[in-house]
């Protein structure tokens, strides 16, 4: 339920007052009153009666509790301009605008939909939240067959140990025969020596 308070003819220009009124617009009642409290400006003190009186009638007209009430409308429209007259130079007279205003503030109660709406979307980012575990488990049985696959890699890297030492024994044998049949020849020459030594010291 709405309830609304109202000031006229405040003897401040409505620019002024509008500055004012802008910064408590759409906010709760109790922070309301703590930025115009807090607010340097002159206009602050015209807009926070208005805000206690709007508390007032919201409180014991239309018995509604303070916590709960938040600055739904606020505006501030112009009132009558007063004229006033000042002599200037050469017998000229200059007219001097005294401004006035009329402030307005209407005071509403927070909307439970909204708070049930929160609520549901609690509701509903929970489930996501358990996703990732059930990802994980998902993981855990995939990542299974590979540990069973382990001992083939392992067959095969002894297959190539394996052909690998076949190889060097298969080299280390050539060598040897290589050797055995060097020193075959060497054995041969050394025969041969003796005979042509004889053969120089007959002649």
């Amino acid at each position: 339920m709405e309830t609304k308070a109202s000031a006229k003819y405040i003897r401040i220009s409505a620019r002024k007052v509008r500055l004012v009124v802008d910064l408590v617009r759409g906010k709760d009642v109790a922070e309301a009153q703590q930025i115009l409290d807090y607010s340097p400006r002159a206009a602050a003190r015209e807009v926070s009666k208005v805000l206690n009186a709007a508390i007032a009638n919201a409180e014991h007209n239309n018995g509604l509790d303070a916590d709960e009430l938040f600055v739904s409308k606020a505006y501030c429209d112009e009132g009558p301009t007063l004229k006033r007259f000042r002599p200037r130079a050469m017998g000229r007279a200059t007219r001097i605008n005294k401004r006035t205003c009329h402030i307005t503030l209407v005071l509403d109660e927070r909307e439970p939909r909204a708070e049930g709406k929160r609520r549901r979307l609690r509701r509903r980012a929970k489930p996501k939240a358990a996703e990732p575990e059930v990802m994980a488990d998902d993981l855990e049985e995939e990542e299974m067959p590979e540990a069973e696959e382990v001992p083939e890699l392992e067959d095969k890297a002894a297959e190539e140990t394996e052909a690998t030492e076949e190889q060097e024994e298969s080299e280390e044998e050539a060598d040897d025969e290589a050797a055995e049949e060097a020193g075959a020849e060497e054995e041969d020459s050394d025969a041969d020596k003796p005979d042509e030594e004889k053969s120089e010291s007959e002649d």
